[in-house]
């Protein structure tokens, strides 16, 4: 009679990796000529982020006065488009930092392109409310340094600069973690380069010999980096509600902003990690790196936060109706019922109905119905931010000043140019460092091992109790 062995944890690698066969898989886009679908997808991104770039010399050249805004609807796709690139960021830093501090194995396989996408998307974010000016020359005016301008002093009680140290902070310390996570990558891809790429590698590795001291000083900068990331996480997204909470505005002027902000962040940030990596895996190979249980989990955490920004929704429709307060209930009535009702239930159908498929196993586990579906939380979550700035703007205290806001085809260019810029980004990344961890992805597969053989040896002493007391 022989005791049942302890099951093992689905593996997070599948075919059976050697440690060389890791190292091979990872390094290859690197090294290899780009594959065709890769060259289109460059050139197609490079397309849309020159018609944006035009769009954005328009703007400068002609001023805001090309955008469709008016007295009423001061705030249309450019707060939209920030809110929503802000929004999208969040994820690499909670994949990187918060699943890091709670030993969660199965981030590595996503981790380092949620990571990059941070990045990416902050740059995107950037460039509506430098543009939103009117003179982006004179942006230098939103920073507080000495000088003689006298009045002109920035404002700190204004949220719009608590913007502005919060997304600095944030984009800072993603990008030093992005980066220290790359190191001992950029060292492997060092050691099989020749030539110009060694010596290019040999800087952006800062000399990594792979000693004990060095790995010793790695995991303890990665450790106190992810430990400032995780507020921040939590902080940019409720600062940046705060651009709407502490108004007056019926609509904005609620406590349940800073919350609900941070869980649709998190929310629409999955979504888009989802979307690249579900591309990624394909045009890259990495099926066996970038499994389905890496995007289940990742569904789990969309399932969750979708939940959590469907109670929000409710939440705000119960409160203005429980509150007796008529232009708060003028404002969601308006929203749901209002000239812009078909954006409200878009984002009601995309973002609460659609991620209630991931109850069923079966869908959480399908790549077709995933990324199906992160598309869908993108577009959602697009018409979340405008649900919230166009519709609440379009309705204000005076009949008399009503009105209705569609974006010009400037608008439409710049929003369409920074989803050019971060594809074009993300796809340079993609040449230039291992889109997966490998270093992290090793140490997971000794972790396994590890595992394996400990779980094993229990069985065996097990067994042979039994076989002991039985004699």
């Amino acid at each position: 009679m022989h005791a049942p062995v302890a099951p093992v944890r689905t593996s997070l690698i599948e075919g059976h990796k050697s440690y060389h066969d890791i190292t091979e898989d990872l390094c290859a886009p690197t090294e290899k000529a780009p594959s065709l679908s890769w060259i289109i997808a460059f050139i197609i991104s490079i397309a849309t982020m020159s018609f944006g770039l035009f769009s954005l010399a328009w703007t400068i050249w002609f001023g805001i006065g090309s955008w469709n805004l008016n007295r009423t609807i001061g705030w249309g796709y450019d707060i939209t488009n920030f809110v929503w690139w802000i929004g999208i960021g969040h994820a690499g830093t909670l994949i990187s930092a918060i699943l890091l501090l709670f030993r969660q194995k199965w981030r590595t396989g996503v981790n380092r392109a949620a990571e990059a996408m941070t990045i990416f998307a902050v740059v995107c974010a950037g460039l509506f409310p430098a543009t939103h000016t009117g003179r982006p020359w004179f942006d230098f005016f939103m920073f507080p340094y000495p000088n003689t301008r006298g009045p002109l002093w920035v404002n700190f009680n204004s949220p719009l600069l608590w913007d502005l140290f919060a997304i600095s902070t944030y984009f800072t310390v993603s990008l030093l973690f992005w980066y220290t996570g790359l190191v001992p990558d950029f060292a492997t891809v060092r050691d099989r380069a020749v030539g110009f790429r060694k010596k290019l590698y040999n800087v952006l590795s800062f000399g990594w010999t792979g000693s004990a001291k060095h790995w010793q000083r790695w995991e303890a900068l990665c450790l106190v980096l992810a430990g400032l990331a995780t507020p921040l996480v939590l902080s940019v997204h409720t600062i940046v509600s705060f651009d709407f909470a502490t108004s007056v505005i019926p609509g904005w002027h609620t406590t349940i902003f800073p919350p609900y902000f941070v869980a649709g962040a998190i929310f629409s940030g999955f979504a888009m990690v989802l979307t690249l990596m579900i591309i990624t895996r394909k045009i890259l190979n990495l099926q066996e790196y970038i499994t389905i249980n890496h995007i289940e989990s990742m569904n789990k955490v969309i399932l969750l936060t979708g939940t959590i920004v469907g109670v929000a929704y409710l939440t705000e429709l119960f409160i203005a109706w429980y509150s007796g307060y008529l232009y708060e209930q003028f404002a969601f009535f308006n929203r749901a019922m209002g000239i812009y009702w078909w954006a409200y239930f878009g984002m009601m159908a995309c973002n609460v109905l659609s991620p209630q498929i991931f109850w069923i196993k079966k869908y959480r586990r399908s790549i077709y119905i995933t990324f199906l579906m992160s598309i869908f939380v993108n577009i959602g979550m697009w018409f979340e931010r405008f649900v919230i700035i166009a519709t609440t703007l379009a309705r204000d205290y005076l009949p008399s000043s009503w009105s209705y806001y569609t974006p010009t085809w400037v608008e439409i260019g710049i929003f369409i140019g920074t989803l050019g810029i971060f594809f074009t980004l993300y796809l340079l990344f993609t040449r230039l460092a291992p889109v997966v961890a490998v270093a992290e992805v090793k140490h997971i597969l000794k972790s396994a091992g590890d595992q394996y053989i400990g779980e094993r040896a229990k069985g065996t002493q097990g067994s042979e109790a039994i076989h002991e007391s039985a004699h």
